[in-house]
């Protein structure tokens, strides 16, 4: 099989081309913009099994012409921090929707099957004391201008199956952790400060809850959907994985020999979610899909180990990022 992944050098792409290569026939092609978010170093040891293109999804000529050659687009490319969103929507707007449109019409020029990564941030959020979760049946209610071109893109691809007849999926995920996560998100982001002995930082109370899954566990879920999931149809990823981020911040903390309470407040982000919960239900009963990560703690050990073994991928880029939260008080 040819698969064509975009944002393949990111987080979750660059996780899925290792996780496709390792247990997959696959031919695998990855087309990046090499953004921040983006690194050539993430693809270390597979890198000669690739073929890497440099480019924007928002480009129709280099996106026709990869697409052309492929048998499966797995678009993972997009802008997608919150912080960043509301301080430059533009971009936002231009990888998120345009991007997508673009590989879309591709997509239905060539007859390519095309699926599309998602995030549960576009149901908005949910009481912290609700037993409700989402379901793939949740109205739309997104936050912030990253979440609201997420929802936009997924609302185009719906349109391209209803109203083209395009072979395609959508996968909603709640929040993932692991290997090769840029030193902004919320995880590495108190982990490489303890590495440098610091304390971290929390925005708020700190009672914000987030559904957690390990990055392998949502790219297994994702090859589950491509090959049983129906078409048409979007499904919600999960593992049951909902924790408050302070106790995300404690639990970094001990597993690193440091007090659980050595942290700071800082003050809140402007249009801050309170609660996400995914149902995945459906995954599990249509397509008999379960998680390897069930205990948070365990990934999250992993992951630390990870970070404290690959200084090198993330030390080019943290200097930079705490500049840029020093300049906001975070």
């Amino acid at each position: 099989m040819r698969v064509l992944v975009t944002g393949g050098a990111g987080f979750i792409g660059s996780n899925f081309v290792h996780r496709t290569l390792a247990t997959r026939d696959a031919e695998v092609t990855v087309l990046d913009a090499l953004t921040y978010a983006g690194s050539l170093s993430s693809l270390d040891g597979v890198r000669d099994a690739v073929r890497f293109v440099e480019g924007d999804v928002a480009d129709a000529a280099l996106v026709d012409s990869l697409v052309a050659h492929a048998d499966l687009v797995v678009h993972f490319a997009a802008e997608s921090h919150n912080d960043n969103s509301l301080a430059s929507p533009g971009a936002f707007v231009q990888t998120n929707v345009v991007g997508t449109y673009e590989l879309l019409e591709a997509v239905r020029r060539h007859g390519v099957r095309y699926h599309h990564i998602s995030t549960d941030e576009v149901y908005g959020d949910l009481a912290l004391d609700s037993p409700e979760r989402f379901t793939e049946a949740t109205p739309y209610n997104p936050s912030s201008p990253y979440s609201s071109t997420k929802g936009a893109s997924d609302l185009l691809v719906r349109a391209w199956v209803r109203s083209f007849g395009i072979e395609a999926t959508i996968s909603n995920c709640s929040n993932n952790y692991g290997p090769r996560q840029h030193v902004e998100k919320f995880i590495p982001r108190q982990i490489t400060e303890i590495l440098d002995g610091r304390r971290p930082r929390l925005y708020g109370d700190g009672l914000n809850v987030r559904d957690w899954i390990h990055v392998d566990d949502h790219n297994d879920a994702v090859w589950a959907i491509i090959d049983r999931g129906v078409m048409g149809e979007t499904y919600l990823i999960g593992a049951d994985g909902e924790v408050d981020n302070v106790t995300v911040v404690r639990s970094v903390l001990a597993a690193m020999g440091r007090s659980p309470d050595d942290f700071e407040h800082v003050p809140d982000r402007a249009g801050h979610d309170r609660r996400y919960a995914i149902d995945w239900s459906r995954l599990r009963d249509e397509l008999g899909w379960q998680p390897r990560y069930w205990d948070f703690r365990s990934g999250l050990a992993a992951t630390i180990d990870w970070y404290r073994d690959n200084e090198a991928w993330w030390r080019p880029m943290k200097a930079a990022t705490e500049a840029k939260y020093a300049r906001t008080g975070q």
